[in-house]
């Protein structure tokens, strides 16, 4: 469940139709963010309000559903938005993706939420596996998933795709609840 989750510069929440001017003008727009993405910049507010209705509705639909906008408090505005972007059930595996604004890059945000939510899957939500993956031409990405307690689990060569230029590699990384309970 996507419950509220506060660090001390972010909350963390579910998104709210009411997002979409911030969402659209902080980095939904913005092809630098989307560069290492799968999605395509957006083109319009109604684009990102479309998107906006599909993630909201599905909070209903599916109690394990985890997507939460990342506000930073000092603006009282979305600048990004993190979340299990895949899950396992059968092996308690969540795969997590993030994307903030251009403006908040290199000052330690996307690591404070990506944090959050491994304490979080772990402590509260019980999964057994919190990875993650970025384009290794995407270095800064895979800085985050250090910092955070992930381990580099190694790369497989042409597995993904984004909008940098198609199929690419992916750098993998994972931590599983023994390393992370120390167990």
């Amino acid at each position: 469940m996507t419950k509220t989750l506060e660090t001390p510069r972010l909350l963390l929440r579910r998104f709210e139709m009411s997002d979409d001017e911030a969402m659209l003008r902080n980095w939904a727009s913005d092809p630098e963010v989307a560069k290492y993405l799968t999605w395509q910049p957006h083109e319009s507010i109604d684009v990102t309000r479309a998107v906006l209705k599909e993630w909201v509705s599905s909070y209903d639909k599916d109690e394990s559903y985890y997507h939460w906008v990342i506000v930073l408090k000092a603006l009282g505005e979305p600048i990004g938005s993190i979340g299990a972007v895949q899950r396992r059930d059968d092996i308690g595996m969540v795969h997590v993706g993030y994307c903030i604004g251009r403006k908040w890059w290199r000052q330690g945000i996307t690591s404070e939420a990506l944090a959050a939510l491994i304490k979080y899957f772990f402590e509260e939500a019980g999964v057994n596996r919190v990875e993650s993956r970025h384009d290794p031409r995407n270095p800064n990405s895979g800085k985050v998933m250090l910092k955070c307690g992930l381990k580099y689990e190694g790369t497989l060569k042409q597995a993904d795709k984004n909008n940098q230029g198609g199929v690419c590699d992916a750098a993998y990384y994972g931590l599983t609840a023994d390393d992370y309970f120390g167990r």
